[in-house]
């Protein structure tokens, strides 16, 4: 197998035509075995045996999985006012890394998005992105929930997604009439499911482990209470709403409820989510504080239940880069947050007993027609792999094992629980508009 893209008969270099020689095509449309011809930044060709153009890049995708790029619903880029963490060039150079194409930033920058000045400077702040950042604009003013956030005006600006993410929204009539102005301007509001009177000052699951640790616990119904209630909400407006990072199994189970009486309602997991539980807090160490908290096992399965049975749409990193010095707190004092985004594929593939191709559901073309991302509302990610598509894609080895060194991420930060474990399956080559961003697993730029 070769390990090195080269031009036939030549060395490694980056050219405006490549072809993706020898995998299997995975999206959508079902699977099939082609080489992949793209010219100019779209696919021009999909079919087996594509003879190489003169001075075309090569790129080896032999016992690989040729797919859509992936998209996540959930980053955090940090940028503006927290660079120290992460940047727009450093989180996105990962997420290339990790197999995407296109990312989701979220709303609780400093200052927060909820302005068209601030939605614009970060939108121009990612033209030179090896990704396509989409902006996630903030339900209220400042995150505060007191005030609605000029949601017509971000909407004019392309931003399709709405969360004071970090925080839920806690006033129920503040929610109903943001939920009653998203369906008229045919956006979706996305929320953290946090009742704060429930919350308080919790650091982790209330449970065995809290009180073993002396750890003041945040409460499953916590969660539950908000989702409950905005599921009521959604039926009351008939509005579209996305719940971020769900964790637990009562919060699975009433989203399961609400899509069998056919609401508007989704919901993304995230993989420490299916793949840690609150036992990880044993140690105090601060890498596993994340808001929503680790759960216990039970909770953990029925998150896995729901990536299984449809009812939760998909896996969302909620990639939370922080400097060590705050991570380097006592647990009670540090943020919450972990990275996620190179480790995100890996972790899919080696904790759920699911086909490659379902897994790819959840990390591709299912985000990306919830972001408004896909061709269905004029976007070029997720689709199926057809001539004319733009050439976002992802070469995938899911056989290849390797071993997660925090050193060696690209992040700014290191905060990921995962180091020293061991993953399978690897992206081995990104392609974002037609440009080979990631070639046999190393960044390009």
């Amino acid at each position: 197998m070769r390990t090195v893209a080269e031009r036939p008969g030549g060395s490694p270099t980056s050219a405006p035509t490549l072809v993706i020689r020898g995998g299997t095509v995975v999206d959508q449309t079902g699977e099939r075995r082609a080489d992949v011809l793209v010219v100019g930044g779209v696919v021009a060709s999909v079919e087996q045996g594509i003879e190489c153009p003169r001075g075309a890049l090569v790129l080896d995708a032999g016992s690989c999985t040729v797919a859509p790029g992936l998209v996540d619903l959930h980053t955090h880029l940090r940028e503006p006012g927290r660079e120290e963490s992460e940047t727009i060039d450093s989180g996105t150079r990962a997420a290339t890394l990790g197999g995407y194409t296109a990312v989701v930033a979220m709303p609780n920058t400093d200052p927060p998005l909820d302005s068209a000045e601030a939605v614009r400077n970060v939108q121009e702040l990612s033209l030179s992105a090896t990704a396509e950042v989409a902006v996630a604009g903030a339900i209220t003013v400042g995150r505060l929930g007191e005030r609605l956030a000029p949601m017509a005006e971000l909407a004019s600006l392309g931003v399709r997604l709405f969360t004071d993410d970090g925080a839920g929204v806690q006033s129920a009539a503040l929610m109903r009439r943001a939920l009653e102005y998203a369906k008229g301007l045919g956006v979706t509001l996305a929320q953290h499911c946090e009742d704060g009177s429930l919350a308080c000052d919790g650091a982790m699951h209330e449970g065995a482990w809290s009180s073993r640790l002396g750890i003041p616990g945040v409460p499953a119904v916590a969660e539950e209470v908000m989702v409950a209630r905005d599921i009521i909400l959604a039926r009351a407006t008939g509005a579209r709403i996305h719940f971020l990072h769900l964790s637990t199994a009562v919060s699975i189970e009433l989203v399961r409820q609400a899509k069998a009486e056919g609401l508007a309602v989704t919901a993304e997991v995230a993989p420490h989510h299916f793949s840690l539980t609150d036992a990880a807090t044993s140690g105090f160490d601060p890498v596993f504080k994340v808001s929503p908290p680790l759960r216990p096992p039970s909770d953990v399965e029925a998150v896995k239940v729901g990536l299984a049975d449809g009812t939760v749409d998909a896996i969302a990193t909620d990639h939370a880069p922080h400097a060590p010095e705050s991570k380097d707190l006592p647990f009670d004092q540090a943020p919450p947050g972990m990275l996620g985004l190179q480790t995100s594929l890996g972790l899919a593939i080696t904790e759920l007993d699911l086909p490659l191709a379902r897994v790819l559901a959840l990390l591709a073309w299912q985000p990306a027609a919830l972001a408004g991302l896909d061709p269905a509302h004029g976007g070029g990610q997720g689709g199926p792999i057809v001539p004319g598509a733009p050439a976002n894609l992802c070469v995938i080895d899911p056989a290849a094992t390797w071993t997660v060194d925090a050193s060696a991420l690209a992040s700014r930060s290191r905060n990921t629980p995962y180091a020293g474990r061991r993953l399978t399956g690897q992206v081995r080559h990104t392609v974002f508009r037609g440009e080979p961003v990631v070639i046999d697993a190393e960044a390009q730029r």
